[in-house]
């Protein structure tokens, strides 16, 4: 069938797009007001999927077969210097997973636990 794969492509790239939106009204509703879809020129320019979160560099995946490591591998190569790569993903009937590297998990939870500390 001629043009299929084209047809695809843009019902994937749509996908994208709705998965976007979809984690940026998300994350709005969990206080982060400034979240929205990265600015977007076919991916060329290394910009995030969803901007909103200083210091993350989020790359959002909409799928029902996610290639993490492809994924990963994709934040880890656009974040800016200073910021922390992370994947964003979920499935149809799934909740939003955030998958990143265990040395920025570490560092984040040192920190998170550094401001317990003078909790009484």
């Amino acid at each position: 069938m001629p043009g299929w794969e084209g047809c695809k492509t843009m019902n994937s790239r749509e996908k994208g797009k709705r998965g976007e939106r979809e984690l940026a009204s998300e994350l709005r509703e969990h206080g982060y007001g400034d979240s929205r879809r990265g600015q977007q020129y076919c991916g060329s320019d290394g910009s995030a999927d969803v901007v909103g979160l200083p210091g993350i560099h989020i790359e959002c995946k909409r799928v029902e077969r996610l290639q993490l490591e492809d994924a990963m591998s994709q934040s880890i190569a656009d974040a800016r210097d200073g910021e922390l790569p992370v994947v964003m993903h979920r499935r149809n009937h799934s909740a939003w997973l955030v998958t990143m590297r265990l040395d920025d998990w570490v560092g984040i939870y040192r920190e998170w636990e550094a401001g317990r500390s003078g909790e009484v």
